[in-house]
Protein backbone atom coordinates (compact mmCIF):
# COMPACT_ATOMS: atom_id res chain seq x y z
CA UNK A 1 0.00 0.00 0.00
CA UNK A 2 2.48 2.92 -1.44
CA UNK A 3 6.30 2.87 -1.97
CA UNK A 4 8.61 4.82 0.31
CA UNK A 5 8.69 7.67 -2.00
CA UNK A 6 4.54 8.06 -1.97
CA UNK A 7 2.67 10.01 0.80
CA UNK A 8 1.35 7.97 3.74
CA UNK A 9 -2.61 6.53 2.91
CA UNK A 10 -4.96 8.50 4.49
CA UNK A 11 -8.23 6.37 5.99
CA UNK A 12 -11.19 8.03 7.18
CA UNK A 13 -13.87 6.42 9.08
CA UNK A 14 -17.53 7.33 9.03
CA UNK A 15 -19.20 7.14 12.60
CA UNK A 16 -20.53 3.84 12.05
CA UNK A 17 -17.06 2.46 12.39
CA UNK A 18 -15.68 3.78 15.77
CA UNK A 19 -18.77 3.03 17.40
CA UNK A 20 -18.95 -1.03 15.56
CA UNK A 21 -14.90 -1.26 16.47
CA UNK A 22 -15.88 -0.20 20.53
CA UNK A 23 -18.47 -2.70 19.99
CA UNK A 24 -15.79 -5.22 18.97
CA UNK A 25 -17.98 -5.96 15.71
CA UNK A 26 -15.79 -8.97 14.52
CA UNK A 27 -15.56 -7.60 10.57
CA UNK A 28 -14.66 -4.07 11.73
CA UNK A 29 -12.01 -5.14 14.27
CA UNK A 30 -10.32 -6.91 11.74
CA UNK A 31 -10.34 -4.47 9.09
CA UNK A 32 -9.26 -1.88 11.31
CA UNK A 33 -5.62 -4.25 12.22
CA UNK A 34 -5.48 -4.58 8.76
CA UNK A 35 -5.84 -1.49 7.52
CA UNK A 36 -3.26 -0.60 10.51
CA UNK A 37 -1.04 -3.06 9.65
CA UNK A 38 -0.87 -2.24 6.36
CA UNK A 39 -0.60 1.31 6.74
CA UNK A 40 2.99 1.97 7.68
CA UNK A 41 3.28 5.47 8.19
CA UNK A 42 -0.30 6.53 7.20
CA UNK A 43 -3.25 7.23 9.41
CA UNK A 44 -7.20 6.60 10.37
CA UNK A 45 -8.82 9.47 10.73
CA UNK A 46 -11.80 10.43 12.02
CA UNK A 47 -12.92 13.70 10.45
CA UNK A 48 -14.43 16.47 12.42
CA UNK A 49 -18.49 15.27 11.79
CA UNK A 50 -17.76 11.92 13.05
CA UNK A 51 -16.11 13.33 16.22
CA UNK A 52 -19.14 15.75 16.73
CA UNK A 53 -21.42 13.04 16.22
CA UNK A 54 -19.72 10.34 18.48
CA UNK A 55 -19.48 13.10 21.52
CA UNK A 56 -23.13 13.56 20.84
CA UNK A 57 -23.90 9.98 21.20
CA UNK A 58 -21.62 9.80 24.07
CA UNK A 59 -24.11 12.01 26.21
CA UNK A 60 -27.13 11.43 24.44
CA UNK A 61 -27.71 8.36 22.59
CA UNK A 62 -31.18 6.93 23.43
CA UNK A 63 -29.82 3.29 24.14
CA UNK A 64 -27.23 2.59 26.94
CA UNK A 65 -25.13 0.12 24.79
CA UNK A 66 -24.49 3.37 22.18
CA UNK A 67 -23.81 5.73 24.79
CA UNK A 68 -21.11 3.27 26.02
CA UNK A 69 -19.55 1.97 22.87
CA UNK A 70 -19.56 5.98 21.51
CA UNK A 71 -17.74 7.06 24.95
CA UNK A 72 -15.36 4.22 24.94
CA UNK A 73 -14.29 4.90 21.36
CA UNK A 74 -13.47 8.71 22.62
CA UNK A 75 -11.23 6.82 25.49
CA UNK A 76 -9.53 4.72 23.51
CA UNK A 77 -9.25 5.95 20.09
CA UNK A 78 -5.52 6.29 20.23
CA UNK A 79 -5.34 2.34 20.93
CA UNK A 80 -7.09 1.96 17.97
CA UNK A 81 -4.92 3.84 15.87
CA UNK A 82 -7.44 6.66 15.49
CA UNK A 83 -6.78 9.76 14.90
CA UNK A 84 -9.27 12.82 16.07
CA UNK A 85 -9.65 15.49 13.42
CA UNK A 86 -10.82 18.98 14.81
CA UNK A 87 -10.99 20.69 11.71
CA UNK A 88 -10.50 20.57 7.87
CA UNK A 89 -7.85 23.38 6.63
CA UNK A 90 -10.41 24.53 3.80
CA UNK A 91 -12.60 25.35 6.41
CA UNK A 92 -16.27 24.60 7.29
CA UNK A 93 -18.16 26.65 5.32
CA UNK A 94 -16.14 25.21 1.99
CA UNK A 95 -17.10 21.83 3.34
CA UNK A 96 -21.05 22.56 3.62
CA UNK A 97 -21.21 24.57 0.53
CA UNK A 98 -19.49 20.92 -1.52
CA UNK A 99 -21.80 18.54 -0.04
CA UNK A 100 -24.61 20.78 -0.63
CA UNK A 101 -24.14 19.85 -4.42
CA UNK A 102 -23.12 16.41 -3.01
CA UNK A 103 -27.38 16.60 -2.51
CA UNK A 104 -28.53 18.61 -4.84
CA UNK A 105 -26.64 17.02 -7.92
CA UNK A 106 -28.75 13.55 -6.36
CA UNK A 107 -25.28 11.76 -5.08
CA UNK A 108 -26.94 10.94 -1.77
CA UNK A 109 -29.64 12.09 -0.35
CA UNK A 110 -30.79 15.57 0.70
CA UNK A 111 -31.47 14.43 4.06
CA UNK A 112 -28.47 12.45 4.71
CA UNK A 113 -26.70 15.80 5.54
CA UNK A 114 -23.94 14.30 7.59
CA UNK A 115 -23.50 11.61 5.09
CA UNK A 116 -22.44 14.20 2.29
CA UNK A 117 -20.32 16.32 5.20
CA UNK A 118 -18.21 13.58 6.02
CA UNK A 119 -17.90 12.26 2.37
CA UNK A 120 -16.63 15.78 1.77
CA UNK A 121 -14.33 16.22 4.77
CA UNK A 122 -12.28 12.66 3.63
CA UNK A 123 -12.17 14.11 0.30
CA UNK A 124 -10.70 17.85 1.95
CA UNK A 125 -8.42 15.80 3.98
CA UNK A 126 -7.49 13.86 1.19
CA UNK A 127 -8.21 10.28 2.02
CA UNK A 128 -7.66 7.09 -0.44
CA UNK A 129 -9.92 5.30 1.55
CA UNK A 130 -13.09 6.13 3.29
CA UNK A 131 -14.78 3.17 5.34
CA UNK A 132 -18.11 2.66 6.37
CA UNK A 133 -21.20 0.73 6.39
CA UNK A 134 -23.91 3.19 5.35
CA UNK A 135 -25.71 2.47 2.89
CA UNK A 136 -25.49 6.10 1.43
CA UNK A 137 -22.42 6.62 1.38
CA UNK A 138 -21.83 2.48 -0.28
CA UNK A 139 -24.77 3.54 -2.90
CA UNK A 140 -22.61 6.86 -4.47
CA UNK A 141 -21.91 6.90 -8.12
CA UNK A 142 -18.86 6.94 -7.62
CA UNK A 143 -17.82 7.97 -11.38
CA UNK A 144 -20.09 10.90 -10.80
CA UNK A 145 -18.84 11.88 -7.20
CA UNK A 146 -15.53 11.91 -8.86
CA UNK A 147 -16.40 14.26 -11.63
CA UNK A 148 -18.39 16.63 -9.12
CA UNK A 149 -15.44 17.00 -6.38
CA UNK A 150 -12.87 17.37 -9.46
CA UNK A 151 -14.87 20.79 -10.27
CA UNK A 152 -13.33 21.83 -6.50
CA UNK A 153 -10.07 20.60 -7.22
CA UNK A 154 -10.93 17.01 -4.15
CA UNK A 155 -10.28 13.56 -5.06
CA UNK A 156 -12.83 11.48 -4.66
CA UNK A 157 -11.59 8.56 -1.83
CA UNK A 158 -12.74 5.00 -2.51
CA UNK A 159 -15.29 3.99 -0.38
CA UNK A 160 -16.15 0.79 1.39
CA UNK A 161 -17.24 -1.47 4.13
CA UNK A 162 -14.80 -2.95 6.64
CA UNK A 163 -16.28 -6.19 4.77
CA UNK A 164 -14.78 -5.72 2.07
CA UNK A 165 -11.45 -4.69 3.33
CA UNK A 166 -11.15 -7.90 5.47
CA UNK A 167 -12.59 -9.67 2.06
CA UNK A 168 -10.05 -8.43 -0.39
CA UNK A 169 -6.85 -8.57 1.86
CA UNK A 170 -7.44 -11.67 3.60
CA UNK A 171 -9.11 -14.35 1.56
Amino acid sequence: MGTPHSPPLLVVADSNVPLDLALGIEDVVDAMALIRRRLRGGSILIPPRVVREVSFLAQFAEQASTRQAAASFLRRHREWGCQLVAYVTLGEEFVERVARQLRVQGLIASAEVNDSVILVEAAVLDASLLLTTDEHLRGVDYLQLKFLLEKFELSAPVIATPREIVKQFLC
